[in-house]
C-alpha cells in the first residue's frame, strides 16, 4: 500500500506552475512515437500542401482511432495484441506498450468506494446530467486555455452536441456498475481512448511532443518562463475548416505562456468538475449527499484520473481538499487570462452555444431561460460573467425560477420533517435531466459511438431510472406525464 500523500488543498502555487509544464509521458511517448517528426511547416502553407505533405500522419491518426473498435470493453485491453491487429509495427509497437503500461487500477484503488460510487450514480444519474450542463461544462469552459482548445475546434460553437455527447461517452461507461472494475466494463476502455486523445491535442498543437516542446523553452525560474519563449507560429489556413486535427495543427500555441495544451493542472481541474462540482451542486440544490458518500464519489473518479494520467497529489479526497484546490485553480486560470494582452475571449461564445443546445430541447417558451438561470444558480455570478452569461432575463421567466427556488427550498424543508426522502427540487431537475438525456445525449437515431453491449447497458439504465424510489408515487407519476420516460421505456423494453 502506498504511504498516504498529503492533502491536495497543500499544493502550492509554486507547483501547480509547475504542472502546467507537465503532461502525460506514458501517453505523450506513445503518441509521438506513433506519428515521428512533423516536418517544419511554412507560415503560408496552402491548403493542398497542409493535407498533403503530412499525409502519412495523417493516415496514422487514422489507423489509431480505427483501432479503438478493437477496444471494446476493459478485458480486451488486457487481452490485445498488437501483432494480430494488423498494424505496422511503427504504430503496433507503441500501442502495444501502452496497453501493457495503462491497464491496471491503481494499488490505492477502493473497491468498495467505487461500488458506492456506482450506486450512487445509479440514484442520481438523471440529476449528474442536469449538473453535467448546468454546473460541470460551465466551470470546465472558465479557464482560458481550456476554453481556447474546444474552441480551435469548433466543437461547442459549431457542434455542441457532438462535445457533450463525447462527454457522456465516457461518464456513462466510468460510472455504470463494473465500469472501471468488471472485464465486460466499458470505463477503462473509454478512459484508455481518451487519453490518447489529449496526447494527439498536445502532439497537433504543439507540432511534436511535449518534451522537445519544453526543451526549447530554457531554463525556467519557480515554474514560470518568458512568455515569448516557445512560441510555436500559427499557419495561415486550413485545409477542411471542419478537421479537428488540422484546426489544432494550424492554430498556433505560446509554451511559455500559456504552459503545454492539456496539462496536468488543467486535466486535475477538469477532473474536479466532474466530481466535486456535481457534489458541490447537489448540496446547492438542498440534496445533499453525506461526507462517507461523498468521499467515496470523488475516490471514483480520483481512479478514473489515475487512468488518465492525472498525478495523485493533485487529486481530492474530501469535499473540504477539493473546495480549495478547485477555487485555487479557478482564480489562477482567472488571473492569468487577466495578465494577458487583450485578445478574444473564446469563454462566452461557448457558454452561450450550451445554453442554446438546452433551450432547444425545452418546449416552453419561458422555461427556455431556465438552463441559464440554474447555471447562474450553481456557478455563481463569476463564472457566470466568464461565459457571458450575466444578460437581461425577461422579469416574468426570473421571477418564475427565482421565487420558485425559494418556494422550493422552503416546502422541501418543511416536508422533509415528515417525510425526509421528499424534495421538489430532485423532482425538478430530474424533469430537466431527462429531456436533456433523452433529447441531447441518448438520441436512439444517433446512438453514442460506444460498443453495443455498453449502450444496452446505458438502455437498461435508462429504464431503471424510470421512477424515483425516493419520490411519492404520485409525483413520479407527474414526472412521467412531463418527460417522455414512458417512451423511452417502452422501446428499451422492445429492444430487450
Amino acid at each position: 500500500m502506498n504511504p498516504p500523500i498529503a492533502a491536495a488543498s497543500h499544493v502550492t502555487n509554486i507547483a501547480l506552475d509547475r504542472m502546467q509544464y507537465r503532461a502525460d509521458p506514458l501517453a505523450d511517448t506513445t503518441i509521438s512515437n506513433v506519428l515521428g517528426a512533423w516536418n517544419s511547416p511554412r507560415i503560408d502553407t496552402s491548403p493542398p500542401t497542409l493535407a498533403t505533405t503530412w499525409q502519412p500522419q495523417w493516415q496514422k491518426l487514422a489507423t489509431v482511432s480505427q483501432t479503438f473498435a478493437q477496444w471494446p470493453d476493459n478485458s480486451s485491453i488486457g487481452a490485445w495484441q498488437a501483432s494480430g491487429a494488423g498494424l505496422s509495427p511503427e504504430i503496433g509497437a507503441p500501442l502495444q506498450s501502452y496497453a501493457q503500461a495503462s491497464r491496471h487500477l491503481p494499488d490505492w484503488a477502493d473497491l468498495s468506494k467505487i461500488e458506492r460510487a456506482e450506486a450512487l450514480f445509479m440514484d442520481y444519474g438523471v440529476l449528474s446530467v442536469t449538473m453535467l450542463f448546468c454546473s460541470s461544462l460551465p466551470e470546465c469552459y472558465v479557464i482560458p486555455d481550456l476554453a481556447a482548445v474546444l474552441h480551435v475546434t469548433g466543437q461547442l460553437e459549431k457542434h455542441t452536441t457532438y462535445r457533450v455527447r463525447a462527454t457522456g461517452a465516457m461518464i456513462f461507461p466510468v460510472m455504470m456498475k463494473g465500469g472501471l472494475t468488471a472485464p465486460d466494463g466499458g470505463g477503462v476502455a473509454q478512459i484508455f481512448k481518451v487519453r490518447l486523445i489529449h496526447a494527439t491535442i498536445r502532439n497537433l498543437i504543439l507540432r511534436g511532443s511535449p518534451e522537445a516542446a519544453i526543451a526549447t523553452l530554457g531554463t525556467g525560474e519557480n515554474g514560470h518562463y518568458a512568455a515569448d519563449a516557445g512560441v510555436v507560429p500559427p499557419l495561415a489556413v486550413i485545409s477542411e475548416r471542419d478537421n479537428m486535427q488540422q484546426a489544432l495543427f494550424v492554430h498556433g500555441w505560446k509554451t511559455g505562456a500559456a504552459g503545454l495544451p492539456c496539462n496536468q493542472e488543467e486535466l486535475a481541474y477538469t477532473l474536479l468538475t466532474f466530481s466535486y462540482v456535481f457534489l458541490r451542486s447537489m448540496k446547492k440544490l438542498g440534496i445533499a449527499l453525506s461526507s462517507t458518500d461523498e468521499m467515496a464519489y470523488l475516490h471514483a473518479w480520483n481512479v478514473a484520473g489515475h487512468m488518465l494520467g492525472i498525478e495523485r497529489e493533485l487529486m481530492a479526497d474530501t469535499m473540504e481538499d477539493a473546495e480549495i484546490l478547485f477555487t485555487r485553480m479557478q482564480a489562477r486560470g482567472r488571473a492569468d487570462w487577466a495578465s494577458r494582452p487583450r485578445m478574444s475571449d473564446p469563454r462566452p461564445a461557448l457558454g452561450n452555444a450550451l445554453m442554446r443546445s438546452m433551450a432547444a430541447v425545452i418546449p416552453s417558451r419561458l422555461a427556455k431561460f431556465f438552463p441559464v438561470l440554474l447555471t447562474r444558480y450553481l456557478c455563481g455570478p463569476a463564472t457566470s460573467k466568464n461565459l457571458g452569461l450575466s444578460g437581461p432575463i425577461p422579469w416574468l421567466a426570473y421571477l418564475l425560477f427565482t421565487g420558485g427556488m425559494f418556494l422550493i427550498r422552503a416546502i422541501d424543508w418543511l416536508v422533509r420533517l415528515v417525510f425526509p426522502g421528499f424534495s421538489i427540487a430532485r423532482f425538478l431537475t430530474r424533469v430537466l435531466g431527462y429531456h436533456l438525456i433523452v433529447k441531447l445525449m441518448m438520441d436512439q437515431t444517433r446512438p453514442l459511438k460506444l460498443p453495443q453491449h455498453v449502450r444496452d447497458g446505458i438502455d437498461a439504465m435508462m429504464a431503471q431510472w424510470g421512477d424515483d424510489p425516493k419520490a411519492p408515487r404520485w409525483m413520479n407519476g407527474l414526472e412521467d406525464y412531463l418527460t417522455i420516460k414512458g417512451s423511452w421505456n417502452a422501446s428499451a423494453r422492445s429492444t430487450q
